[in-house]
């Protein structure tokens, strides 16, 4: 098993929760934590904990964002108009390797990560490897012509286990998406409960 899958697997497992919706998670045999510990009760949880575990699970969920990333997300969030627990996640959700993972071109948001840097992704017709790109509304996104015959794309396009948010315009045969809208919260199919406002208490404390 590779270490992003370890890394992954480790974080549901951590968490209590499938937070990919994926089929092969831990969590969908055993709900409790891992090791010898993992089924002990466990005490109350305090409000700084509440905030700390809402980011991490947060964080967790698209990939490989660095603590650094993420604080640097949130404060763009903060100085933006509007509340900011939204701002957060259209700001999230409009990374190119998150869009990549919504619009199914790929299984996973670790794998829509490395497809973007690998350069099999352009943004109106021009090449991007930057998986932290801003996507905006209009823009199109579409597989490379080199690379639409890659068994990952196929597969991930063909798989019913998630479907593709009404913010995104999605033209599957010719593996092309284009941005409505900035997504709202509630509108964002993830598979567990996510809670920005607590991430937001999290870093304003």
């Amino acid at each position: 098993m590779s270490k992003r899958h370890s890394a992954k697997y480790k974080l549901d497992r951590v968490m209590g929760e499938n937070l990919w919706g994926r089929p092969k998670s831990p969590v969908n045999k055993r709900s409790y934590g891992p090791g010898q510990h993992g089924q002990r009760r466990k005490n109350k949880i305090s409000d700084f904990g509440t905030q700390l575990r809402a980011k991490q699970k947060l964080k967790g969920y698209y990939g490989n964002i660095t603590e650094k990333q993420f604080l640097r997300t949130y404060e763009e969030a903060d100085r933006r108009k509007g509340n900011t627990s939204e701002n957060l996640i259209a700001l999230l959700e409009t990374r190119l390797d998150a869009f990549v993972y919504r619009t199914k071109f790929v299984p996973t948001v670790w794998a829509a990560r490395q497809f973007v840097n690998h350069g099999h992704v352009l943004v109106n017709g021009k090449r991007v490897n930057i998986a932290s790109y801003r996507v905006k509304p209009d823009d199109v996104v579409e597989v490379r012509e080199r690379s639409r015959n890659m068994a990952l794309v196929l597969e991930a396009l063909q798989s019913p286990e998630r479907d593709v948010p009404d913010y995104i315009e999605l033209d599957a045969k010719a593996m092309r998406a284009r941005l409505v809208r900035l997504p709202e919260s509630a509108e964002v199919p993830y598979p567990v409960k996510m809670e920005p406002n607590l991430v937001i208490e999290y870093y304003s404390s």
